[in-house]
């Protein structure tokens, strides 16, 4: 999303802080939260529903029995009329119109996930899963009702961000249909003068493009160490833990798109930076109770009193950061148990290779039989990758040999046999997707942090840095934002809300490059695009991006949906 405008009124302030300033604002009673109030506080009882408007039977049951002094009703998308007709029946029959305060659509069905990265509503993310909107069997019915649902969380998401975009969009997609369908939306609120939910003062001009680990919170096993006995050693112990990542959390705003290595090596100069604080405080403790009144020792402790009194003031910060680090260790130590267990550092340079065509050191075949290189998933995955990448699809001889390798390794075939048809149907054998203009090995990387004495044993995950290479979406939304002409995306379709007639046309009226723009991705996205797309704009002054998709999810929750497909 792109403009002058928008970037006084929109830019000003992160999708995230908008939405927490709705939510202040409709528990304050939707009158704008005002920092140091000496007002009394109003209690209140918070209702919630589980999805959508479930909440509408028992609410009218609590009319009838009078059971509140006032309601104030806040629904996070806009209520249907004949809902809203239901609500206010009741309220009649029970006489309890006057006890009806307000009624509020507070458009906020989205969440954010970063201050740049938003989601849509998850109670019902099956609804709107790229396995939806992909099954061969979905009538045009269930397809107008995903579409409309997804639809009307963005334009939540515009009303929240107040600005009204630009939009374009590929042809002949899902984002086409969601594309044609807000771009009505938006223009029939945009003519209502008497209802409009933008006003003047926060539309801008903007772009909005289509593409077709929960919540921020961690969830894993930590090993308590092997057990000694007699008999020799028993296998370790698994604890269970879950940790909040969060926007306070320095170290994970630095390093959340960072490489594996380098987060390692961070931990580390964390913990002894942490270390030599802490030493500090005890060496002035130690000199703050010296013995004796000879001049050296009252010299040494006048001039260390400010040092250790400040070095107190600071504990609690030092404490903090301390509950960080150990949080930060526990992760990383983790996730290097996952990379060498499964060989995923051996997986990821295979990977690189494959999409960048180049040489493999070693044959895919041999890869997946090895049964000591990771599950039975990573070699699914790996197969696909090389499947979709190939320019020439393998004989019907080699696909064989290839199926039964992946068979006798455990792997569930059928995400193969979706992505059959989906090439087929796609008709991309002929001709690909580069990934990249290189033939350059990935990156050998790591050494540095291989001779810093980490304690994180690094052997074996040298290789999880990629070369910086603009993915698909990324190229993509250069050549939109720059206003390239480029095969890939000269008839891109385009829409303008605020326009008076809704004539399409594949050709942009502003002809000026857009400085920000809102990425949404149709059926699903996930952190791989999105941190592509944080590293593209930090390269360009003065732009901005948002990312946003239907759902989010990773390599293995997607080969699930895959598979699902491939039983069809």
């Amino acid at each position: 999303m792109v403009g002058v405008k928008m970037a006084a009124a929109v830019a000003a302030a992160s999708i995230r802080e908008r939405q927490t300033v709705a939510l202040k604002r409709m528990l304050n009673f939707n009158v704008p939260h005002v920092k140091n109030s000496t007002g009394e506080p109003v209690w209140k009882v918070l209702v919630y529903d589980r999805f959508g408007q479930d909440i509408i039977s028992p609410l009218l049951s609590d009319l009838r029995n009078q059971l509140y002094e006032s309601y104030y009703l806040n629904f996070i998308s806009a209520i249907s009329r004949s809902k809203l007709e239901d609500i206010a029946n009741a309220a009649l029959a029970a006489s309890a119109v006057t006890q009806v305060a307000k009624v509020f659509d507070q458009y906020l069905n989205f969440i954010t996930l970063e201050d740049d990265m938003f989601v849509l509503c998850n109670q019902n993310k099956e609804l709107i899963s790229y396995r939806a909107i992909n099954r061969p069997d979905i009538t045009d019915t269930e397809m107008e009702t995903v579409m409309d649902t997804i639809v009307d969380s963005l334009f939540c998401f515009f009303v929240t961000l107040g600005a009204v975009p630009i939009i374009r969009c590929s042809r002949g997609t899902a984002a086409e249909m969601v594309a044609v369908k807000l771009d009505k939306k938006l223009r029939e609120n945009l003519r209502d003068a008497r209802n409009s939910l933008f006003t003047g003062d926060t539309l801008g001009a903007g772009q909005f493009r289509y593409y077709d680990f929960h919540l921020n919170r961690v969830n894993l096993e930590e090993s308590t160490g092997v057990e000694n006995s007699p008999a020799g050693a028993r296998p370790k112990r698994k604890n269970k833990k879950s940790y909040d990542l969060t926007p306070v959390d320095k170290f994970w705003q630095k390093h959340k798109g960072s490489p594996f290595p380098e987060v390692a090596e961070s931990v580390q100069q964390e913990l002894e930076y942490y270390r030599a604080q802490e030493d500090e405080v005890k060496r002035l403790k130690s000199i703050m109770g010296l013995e004796g009144e000879d001049e050296g020792a009252i010299s040494m402790l006048s001039d260390n009193t400010a040092k250790l009194t400040s070095a107190v003031s600071s504990l609690p910060e030092l404490l903090e950061k301390k509950r960080l680090i150990d949080l930060h260790t526990n992760v990383a130590t983790a996730v290097l148990e996952h990379i060498k267990a499964r060989k995923l550092d051996v997986y990821f340079e295979y990977e690189e290779k494959i999409m960048s065509k180049t040489t493999l050191d070693k044959s895919l075949l041999d890869i997946i039989s090895d049964p000591d290189a990771g599950t039975p998933e990573d070699k699914m995955r790996l197969f696909l990758i090389y499947y979709i990448s190939t320019q020439q699809v393998p004989s019907e001889a080699d696909l064989e040999q290839y199926k039964k390798a992946l068979t006798d390794a455990g792997c569930n075939l059928n995400p193969l046999q979706y992505i059959k048809q989906w090439k087929a149907f796609a008709k991309m054998a002929s001709a690909p997707a580069s990934y990249g203009n290189t033939t350059t090995k990935p990156m050998g990387l790591l050494s540095r942090v291989m001779n810093t004495g980490s304690q994180f044993v690094m052997e074996g995950v040298k290789n999880l840095v990629l070369k910086q290479q603009n993915l698909p979406v990324t190229r993509i939304l250069d050549n939109l934002m720059e206003m390239k002409s480029n095969p890939e995306t000269d008839d891109y379709r385009y829409f303008d809300p605020k326009m008076l007639r809704g004539n399409d046309s594949s050709v942009p009226r502003n002809k000026n490059p857009f400085q920000e723009a809102i990425v949404f991705v149709v059926g699903g996205g996930n952190y791989i695009e999105y941190q592509n797309l944080v590293d593209y704009i930090k390269g360009k002054q003065g732009k901005h991006i948002l990312y946003g998709c239907s759902e989010l999810f990773n390599a293995s929750q997607f080969i699930k949906q895959l598979s699902q497909l491939g039983q069809k």
